[in-house]
């Protein structure tokens, strides 16, 4: 029933797959793979992506995108490269849902905050919050913590890792300690991340006034689209000319990605799984295109994540959650009984443990409700 022929002899297989953490009976309608999917859809870290930051806060305006519209379309192209190369597109469809389940509210400067709070304490990463969301505090089941799932979405949601880290994560942590590669379709998964969130923020940049299309045209890679897209359209503008523009950019990158992948594939030529790990990274854009890429970030980066009006709400953001960090720390009572570490001692192991989880109460967070909370803890109207 699940022999997933149109798979390619390297690409992950559900039936062999290096299972879970917890041995459970399969199920009799769905691959191992197709179940993660579900668990990770039905899991309450992932409702909460819906009000969690991408670049602008939640309130800032409901067409801008958020942890949870990335997460949808980083899966949609990541499924539609997969079937191209014969990948498991169930498998990159779970990793690509469940790769931003750690992240903090307000983005990367939740994040920066939290780690800078956390220094003390092993520091604060989105990618490690995230396993440690599916592997321990997701409580939906009565057998274990977490959703328990394979071995390969797990290692998919760890994108990256300190050796020091690896050393305490067991199995999913080796392939960083012996610089071995996770599957192709982790491979694959962390690409599409960066299509989609690189060609989307430009969308969301110029829907905020953010950025200026006069400046984007400067770029080789967008002057290209969208000279392609006024000569197939002679006369548009507008929304419709952007969307067409950025369609394109996105269609260029995939192609490349798959053509590239497809002669590395080649010249590797693994025959299983196993080939696959011990062999180089094979998911690549030719060279040509990741120099484009790299430009793109880069005009990202210093016109629109380093914009005056971005840095304002990063400043606010970091100072929500250092403070609320920082009050949860001196006081603990305050926090909810779930986060209080009861009869909790005085030495460095139990502060390292209420630290940890005052980190998971505040990455748990949406935007709005870290807005409140800390709304509710220093405001003098609010009692």
């Amino acid at each position: 029933m699940f022999a997933n022929s149109h798979l390619a002899s390297y690409a992950a297989h559900s039936l062999t797959s290096r299972g879970r953490r917890f041995s459970e009976p399969k199920a009799n309608s769905r691959t191992d793979y197709q179940r993660d999917r579900d668990r990770i859809i039905h899991s309450s870290a992932f409702r909460r992506l819906e009000y969690k930051t991408q670049v602008f806060v939640n309130h800032e305006g409901d067409l801008f995108r958020t942890r949870l519209t990335h997460s949808l379309e980083v899966a949609q192209l990541a499924r539609s490269i997969a079937r191209n190369l014969h990948l498991n597109e169930d498998l990159v469809e779970a990793i690509s849902l469940a790769h931003d389940l750690g992240h903090t509210p307000f983005g990367h400067a939740g994040q920066d905050a939290l780690n800078a709070c956390m220094k003390e304490f092993d520091g604060f990463e989105h990618n490690l919050q995230s396993l440690r969301v599916v592997d321990t505090l997701e409580e939906r089941y009565g057998l274990f913590d977490g959703l328990n799932l394979t071995f390969e979405t797990r290692e998919g949601i760890l994108k990256h890792c300190s050796l020091t880290h690896a050393l305490t994560l067991g199995d999913v942590g080796r392939r960083f300690i012996e610089k071995s590669q996770p599957t192709l379709e982790a491979q694959l998964t962390n690409l599409a991340d960066e299509i989609a969130y690189n060609n989307h923020d430009i969308d969301d940049g110029l829907r905020s006034g953010l950025l200026v299309e006069e400046r984007l045209l400067e770029l080789d890679f967008y002057a290209h689209a969208h000279r392609e897209v006024i000569d197939t359209y002679p006369g548009i503008n507008g929304r419709r000319a952007i969307s067409e523009t950025i369609r394109r950019m996105i269609n260029r990158l995939v192609s490349d990605l798959i053509q590239t992948s497809e002669q590395r594939i080649a010249e590797f030529a693994p025959t299983s799984v196993d080939e696959v790990r011990a062999m180089g990274p094979m998911i690549a854009f030719s060279e040509a295109m990741q120099q484009e890429a790299t430009v793109l970030k880069q005009f990202l980066r210093e016109n629109l994540y380093r914009h005056y009006l971005v840095n304002r709400m990063t400043s606010k953001a970091k100072t929500v959650v250092r403070q609320l960090f920082e009050i949860f720390s001196a006081e603990p009572a305050l926090l909810p009984p779930d986060y209080q570490i009861m009869n909790m001692g005085i030495g460095d192991a139990a502060k390292a443990l209420q630290a940890r989880k005052i980190a998971d109460y505040i990455a748990g967070m949406t935007d709005r409700y870290a807005i409140r909370e800390h709304c509710r803890l220093f405001s003098i109207e609010e009692f």
